[in-house]
Order: C-alpha cells, then sequence, then structure tokens
C-alpha cells in the first residue's frame, strides 16, 4: 500500500461540490490548487454550471490545460467562442463550445473517470435537478452549463436540459450520495446578497392584461430593424446596457439569476448544509467577464487559505 492510499484510508472521504456562477467560476481553480498544495485532494467532485466544467477538468488531468487558456483568454475570444444566432430557446446555439469542450476532455466517458463524478443540469419540463454520472462527460457539462436566455437547452434521451444552478447551485446532495462523509462546498453566490442591496432597484412594467400572442408577435417582428439599427454599438448598448441609465438585455437576466441562485442556495444550504463553506468574494466579477480569471482563481486561493484551519479540523488533518 503507498503512503498516498494509507493518508486517503485514515481520513474521511472528502466531496468537494463546485458550485454554479458563470465567469465566478474560475475561481474553482483557485480552491484545488490551494487544496492540493494543502495535501487535500477530493474522492468524490460533483459540479453545477461552470463548476461542472471546472471539476470535469480537474478529473480528467486537463486543470493545467484549463487554467492556461483561461489565463489567456480574451473578451474577443470569448466572442469567437460564442455562436450567437436565434435557436432553439437560446441566442446562442453552443457548437464552438462543445468543440472546445470535446479537445479539453477528449471522448471521455463519466463511469470511466478515475475519480467519481456527477454534473448537474435541471429538467426543463419538471424542473427536477438530474445527476449525470454516466455517458459522454463533454454532453453532461455541455447540459449542466447551458444557462437560460443564453444557451440553447441540450437533449439527453426525452428530457431538454438546462443549467444545474437553477435547480441545485451548490451540488451538496450528489457529494453525499456518492459516500463522502466531509463535503466542501464552494458557494460562489455568498456575497451577491451585498451587491444586489446596494444596487438600486430596476422598475418592472406589469402588463393591464394577457396580450394576445400575435399582436405581441407582430409588434417584436416590427421593431426588429429598430434594434439593430445603428450597428455593432447600438446592440451592444442594448443588450449589456452600456452608456444609459437603463438595464440592458443581459442585465436584467443576469441580475435575476443572480437573485434567484442566491436564493435557492441558502435554502439548499439550511436542508443540507456542508461541512465546510467557502465564499469566494466575487460579486465584483460579471457572469460574462471570463477574462477576468486572473482575479477569481487568486480569490479562489484567498479563500481556501483563510478556512484551512477549519477544513484540516473537519477532516481531522493536525498537520
Amino acid at each position: 500500500m503507498t503512503i498516498k492510499e494509507t493518508v486517503k484510508k485514515s481520513r474521511p472521504r472528502i466531496g468537494l461540490a463546485l458550485g454554479s456562477g458563470s465567469a465566478r467560476g474560475w475561481s474553482h481553480i483557485g480552491v484545488i490548487r490551494a487544496l492540493a498544495k494543502a495535501g487535500i485532494e477530493p474522492d468524490f467532485v460533483c459540479g453545477s454550471s461552470i463548476g461542472a466544467l471546472v471539476g470535469a477538468a480537474y478529473v480528467t488531468g486537463k486543470l493545467e490545460a484549463l487554467e492556461d487558456w483561461v489565463h489567456r483568454i480574451t473578451w474577443r475570444g470569448i466572442m469567437n467562442l460564442l455562436d450567437f444566432k436565434l435557436s432553439s430557446g437560446g441566442i446562442i446555439e453552443g457548437e464552438r463550445l462543445i468543440e472546445f469542450l470535446s479537445e479539453l476532455y477528449g471522448d471521455t466517458v463519466i463511469e470511466n473517470l478515475p475519480v467519481p463524478f456527477i454534473a448537474v443540469a435541471t429538467d426543463l419540463n419538471t424542473g427536477r435537478e438530474i445527476w449525470l454520472k454516466e455517458g459522454s462527460l463533454t454532453e453532461a457539462v455541455r447540459s449542466s452549463i447551458a444557462l437560460p436566455g443564453l444557451f440553447s437547452p441540450t437533449k439527453l434521451g426525452e428530457r431538454w436540459l438546462v443549467d444545474g444552478g437553477i435547480s441545485n447551485p451548490v451540488p451538496v446532495s450528489p457529494c453525499k450520495a456518492l459516500g463522502a462523509e466531509i463535503v466542501i462546498a464552494v458557494n460562489l453566490n455568498g456575497d451577491l446578497l451585498r451587491k444586489h442591496s446596494s444596487a438600486s432597484t430596476a422598475s418592472c412594467v406589469k402588463p393591464e392584461s394577457q396580450k394576445k400572442q400575435p399582436e405581441f408577435l407582430e409588434g417584436l417582428m416590427s421593431n426588429i430593424p429598430s434594434l439593430i439599427k445603428g450597428g455593432a454599438d447600438i446592440v451592444a448598448d442594448r443588450l449589456l446596457g452600456t452608456g444609459s441609465n437603463n438595464p440592458g438585455y443581459f442585465d436584467v437576466i443576469f441580475g435575476s439569476i443572480d437573485i434567484m441562485q442566491d436564493q435557492i442556495t441558502r435554502s439548499r444550504m439550511a436542508g443540507e448544509p456542508p461541512d465546510i463553506i467557502l465564499n469566494p468574494r466575487l460579486s465584483h466579477i460579471g457572469l460574462l467577464e471570463y477574462n477576468r480569471s486572473d482575479e477569481a482563481i487568486k480569490e479562489g486561493r484567498r479563500c481556501v487559505r483563510q478556512m484551512l484551519p477549519a477544513i484540516k479540523d473537519a477532516i481531522g488533518d493536525s498537520r
């Protein structure tokens, strides 16, 4: 028996629950790196959304390749990876992303991974969380990161699947189901309440009555030329909300998702608390700011260093 195997047998089995949060999820890389530096390696890994993407890179031994890529990615590079078009249920088809994930993970099948892994997605029809623990790793991750309003949902079998963060933003329960005795959870939404409490509240327009669908569609189609008139800068302004006091399309979508995930996380954590909660301070990073990886990874490392005494106490590590 090797020294590593002896250490694993002498301590409780550890599950790592990597939460959802889009671009903030690069902090998971820092978390994993800091845990490894402290000699802590999880026996099980579960991820929702970006947590599934990073977790899959870790269990396939491709975390270094992913980290090298995220350090080099620019805003233009992000846009090149996203194939914008009005597809089924989203404005991004995701074919280029699939190609990227396939290159990263290869033809890996989940049940053959050296570390048990679950990617969490959400059934669009029932709202139930779906644990993807067999089959193509690439397809599982693509399903888990299908953010509503942005990426089109994926179809696996008879189900249409969307982002795992909609039903289980911090997947503690899958870790416990796999056999984890100690669960270390990374909550990317931990300081979002502060962000939204300090922000001004946007007004909501409530319809007087339910509009007739044909009239609504006719009005929408007639306004499409004015939506795109003026070129890319005007479209960016309306999508991103830049240059005006009004929230843009993405402001509304992602702000709503932030609030929703914060509320769901609080509810799920109360019912199934992890042994250790890591709360990186990431509210200043927007959901699409994937080019801010340096900040996110650094914060992930800092968060682990801060909580390391509690982590070692939980797993019985007296070093």
